[in-house]
């Protein structure tokens, strides 16, 4: 069988949705530097859109952890592949993400990162799964879009490393 993706939200409507996000973390973080922690590897599609649009200073560092292996079920096991290049200790940091679900892994890294002592500690994602949340606890401060329970791939979000590269946000769909 071959996979076939489904649009589920187009690029034009991301684009737009990323705007606003930006529009109101520049607003919130007014006079403020805010050093922005990108989860990688999907959320750097995200992370780089983001950043372009806000007009406050900005700095960024890149963390790597997984939870999911080559499946598309979370495995419940957080593993830290990458950790920070410079310390984050009375700062303002704002945690991207691609895709948050169960809340598995952010339950994990927010622990690990208020440990560090930031000044703030927020948390923006592209895509946000309420529906499979586990981890209550983690709450979402800037989501750009909620979807449904389904598989997505795009906008830096993959199928065992492939579709990352799509401009819009798509369901895989098994095909013929």
């Amino acid at each position: 069988m071959k996979e076939k993706i489904r649009v589920l939200i187009s690029e034009e409507d991301v684009s737009r949705r990323i705007d606003e996000v930006a529009a109101q973390i520049n607003r919130d973080y007014e006079g403020k530097e805010l050093h922005l922690l990108c989860i990688l590897k999907g959320s750097v599609f995200f992370m780089s859109e983001l950043a372009k649009r806000l007009t406050i200073p900005v700095t960024m560092d890149f963390m790597s952890c997984s939870s999911y292996g080559s499946g598309t079920v979370s495995k419940g096991i957080v593993r830290l592949n990458k950790d920070l290049d410079e310390p984050i200790e009375g700062r303002d940091v704002m945690i991207i993400e691609d895709i948050i679900d169960s809340g598995n892994t952010l339950s994990y890294l927010i622990e690990l990162m208020k440990a560090r002592k930031p000044k703030s500690l927020k948390l923006c994602t592209l895509l946000d799964k309420p529906s499979r949340r586990i981890h209550h606890e983690v709450v979402v401060d800037y989501t750009c879009f909620e979807v449904e329970d389904l598989f997505v791939v795009g906008c830096g979000m993959d199928a065992d490393q492939k579709y990352r590269n799509l401009p819009y946000v798509g369901v895989v769909e098994s095909g013929e």
